[in-house]
Parts: structure tokens; sequence; C-alpha cells
């Protein structure tokens, strides 16, 4: 019965999900019209809200862009990739390299997504490489699936923004919540923990028995994935220029610069690890380890091709949200919208849930945690307040609705895919079997929380 759900799920998807270009512009369109009767706007008027969002996103998409290269040039080194290798070495089964993959691109997006994203495929990847008879569309999907878990994670924009003080926590909210709201009431607290632990588990399991069997595999070539090697190993530099450009003295010292402001700001400052840093991260260990400044910006001139998609579709998205969270004269907006609906229809013992899957719907248009935020924020928390739920359950709600559809998002897969040379068609059918298992989950979690 699971076997012939998986595989209708991968036919729906391969015949009915356009390649995630299509699938922005289609977005854009439904988006468009809908929000003219919605919010009572003039096409003129959406037209102009989509025009002044689409370049909305230009710093988060020079950072995505960054992350992509940086991470995917910093497992180009070769002792980067000796030390994948071996622990790619350790599942002797393809069932195993499911389980083990899935397990750590869910823990390491946990620790933080931007990380996660990137190191679940880098280590997909490996495996390919090392293991035949695994299925690599399947492997990737395992790679990408653990990112449902970021938002009840500590790298988590939303129960951050509970947790910091300010004035904005109070705008956002509406004045609902004015002190801080501690994480060890939203991310640390049991049962939010209980809902990381037993979406993990419920991934690892599912992705493992999604594996196909006998011909139905698709295996890739690992000779496809192997990486050009330098043919110049036994270059000496004779000119001033060329001894710059194959010194390890040089990258040394900007690298040691690099961490030495990463100390201090996580841990003389006691700031959080957020993109930017691991960023930096990236960035630094893939110069330390690729040793020479010449030998880095080959790596990355290979990487960058990667980027095309974030640089083509974000500014589409972009101007998604710019429809969604425009608001018309009578102070209504298409997201807005489409929470007070759920509102509408909650009670104390259903508002949780309902927050969860409006939040979820919302993020298919606004694929952002931060832009997300501050279109439910305003409605969502004096809506939970008015019913008795305590802020840090709705907080948590949208947060897991904003990861929870992630899964089916291309948004989100296009770093991911652009690693692993696949299309969003390849690995969005087993997405959409862990977005229906770990939907139940999640809500039953929700529910238990209330009680």
């Amino acid at each position: 019965m699971f076997r012939k759900m998986v595989n209708a799920s991968v036919r729906l998807v391969q015949r009915y999900l356009p390649e995630p270009f299509i699938f922005a512009l289609l977005l854009t369109f439904i988006a468009f019209a809908v929000a003219i009767p919605v919010c009572k706007q003039t096409p003129l008027e959406v037209l102009n809200n989509w025009g002044n969002g689409v370049w909305g996103l230009l710093a988060f998409s020079m950072q995505m862009a960054l992350v992509l290269v940086c991470g995917s040039t910093l497992a180009d080194a070769p002792a980067v990739k000796r030390g994948l290798d071996k622990l790619a070495s350790m599942p002797k089964r393809a069932v195993g390299a499911i389980a083990l993959v899935s397990l750590v691109s869910a823990l390491a997006c946990w620790i933080n997504w931007g990380f996660g994203l990137i190191i679940g495929v880098v280590f997909a990847k490996s495996i390919a490489r090392k293991m035949r008879g695994v299925d690599y569309r399947l492997l990737i999907a395992s790679a990408y699936s653990g990112f449902v878990v970021w938002h009840g994670g500590i790298s988590g924009s939303i129960p951050l923004a509970l947790a910091t003080p300010g004035a904005a926590l109070s705008t956002v909210t509406m004045g609902v919540v004015t002190e801080p709201i501690a994480i060890g009431n939203t991310i640390l607290s049991p049962y939010n923990l209980g809902i990381c632990l037993f979406v993990i588990i419920a991934l690892v399991v599912a992705n493992s028995l999604m594996h196909p069997k006998g011909k139905e595999i698709v295996e890739v070539d690992p000779g496809l994935l192997e990486e050009e090697e330098d043919e110049n190993n036994s270059f000496k530099p004779s000119t001033p220029a060329e001894k710059a450009e194959n010194s390890i003295v040089i990258s040394m010292i900007i690298a040691l610069m690099g961490f030495a402001f990463l100390v201090m700001k996580l841990f003389v400052r006691g700031e959080s690890l957020d993109l930017n840093s691991v960023i930096m991260l990236f960035l630094f260990l893939g110069i330390v380890f690729h040793k020479t400044p010449i030998a880095y910006v080959k790596s990355l001139n290979k990487a960058a091709v990667g980027s095309a998609g974030i640089l083509l579709q974000f500014p589409f998205y972009a101007g998604i949200m710019g429809i969604m969270t425009g608001i018309s004269a009578e102070g209504i907006s298409l997201a807005g919208e489409i929470s007070t609906l759920f509102v509408k229809i909650s009670n104390e013992n259903t508002f949780p849930i309902l927050s969860f899957l409006s939040a979820g719907l919302v993020n298919i248009f606004v694929p952002s945690g931060g832009g997300q935020w501050a279109v439910q924020g305003p409605i969502m928390m004096p809506a939970g307040a008015a019913l008795g739920v305590s802020p840090a359950i709705t907080g948590m709600a949208i947060a897991w609705g904003d990861a929870w559809t992630n899964l089916i998002q291309p948004f989100w897969a296009i770093p991911a895919l652009a690693i692993a040379k696949l299309g969003a068609r390849d690995i969005m059918g087993y997405c959409l079997i862990n977005l229906l298992i770990s939907g139940i989950i999640i809500s039953l979690g929700f529910l238990l929380w209330t009680i």
C-alpha cells in the first residue's frame, strides 16, 4: 500500500510539477488574479505591489547565492572530499544510506538551516559516488527533507524574534507580547523537542521505506559526479603575481582574520549563528582547505554556475510576496485575508493546528520566515490571545507551518538541486509523502501541546 502511494506521488509530480521558474510564474499569476477580488484592488494596484516587491529579496538572494557557492567550494576541497568519502563508506546498504542522509540532514538543519541545507546534499553526493544500487533521486530528496525541522530548531527566525527584546516585538504582535519569550518556552520546550524528535524519526523511517527496488532504482553514474582534478599540480610559480596567487601564507592570514571575527561575534559578544556567520564559516574554511588563493578562485568559478536559478527566480518570489503583503485602501492584504479566514473557523483547541495550516498555505506564496512573521504575526497573535492560547504556542504554530510546506516549495530547494544537478520533479514526489507524514505528526503535536 505504501509503495503504491509513493509511486503515485512520484508519477503525479513528474507529470504536473513544472520547472521551478515556471512554477514561480504560475504562482505569480494566481496571486495576481486572487488579490483583485479578495483585496478589492484594481489590476494597476496589484501590478504596483508586484513591481515594488520584485527587488525586495536582493540582499537575501545574494546570501543564498553565497551559501550555495561557498558551501559547494568548501565541499570541493580535496581534504574535505576525502573526509566525506570516509563517512560515506559507513552505510553498506542503500536503505542504510538513505537513513543516514536523512538523519544527518535533519540534525544539521535543526542546528542551522543554511548549514544543513548544503551539508545534507553534499554528503548525499559523496554517498552516491561511493555506493552502487542507491536511488539518487531519493538520496537527494532525503537530504532536502530534513529542512522541514529548521524552524523548530535553534536557527528558527520566528521563535528567535519572540525572544528578542525591543519595540519590534510589541509592534508585530499588536501589543500581545511586550516582554521576550525565552526559547525554553518555544524551541527548547518539551513539546517542540518532542515534535522535532518524532518528525526526524518519521523522516528516517519513511525515506528508508520509499527506496525503490530492482529496475525502479534510478542510479547515478559515479563518474558524472567526480570533480575535475587540478591539471597543474606540477606548476611552479615564477613571477611575483604567480607567487601571490599560489601563496599559502596569504590564504592563512585572511582566514585567520575571518575566524577571529567569528570567535568575537559568537563567543565574546554572544551573538547567534546567523546566515551571514554560516557564509563566513564556509568561505574561510574553503580558503583554508584549498590552501592557495588561485585554487579557491578556480573552484568557486565552477560552483558559481549553480547560482543561476537563484538569480533568476528570487526576484519573482519577491514580487509574489509584494502581491501577498500589499495593503489596499481598506487595509486588506491577501496574506492577511488567508490568515483571517482560518481565525474565523478556529476555537481554543483548533487554533494552533489551523494557525499551522494557514502558515503552510501562506508559505507557498511567501517562502520567507521573516516575511511570513511580519504578515501573520499581527493577525494570529492577537487572535490566539483572545482565545486564551499561549503566544509561545501561536508563534511556534506559525513557525512550523512556514517550514512544513517548504517540502513542496521549490524556492528553498534551488540551491540543493543546483549542487545535486537534478530538477525539482526528481525529488518532489518523495517530498510530498514527507509533507503528509510530517503534517500529521506536527498537527498531533500541537493538539497535545494545547491539552
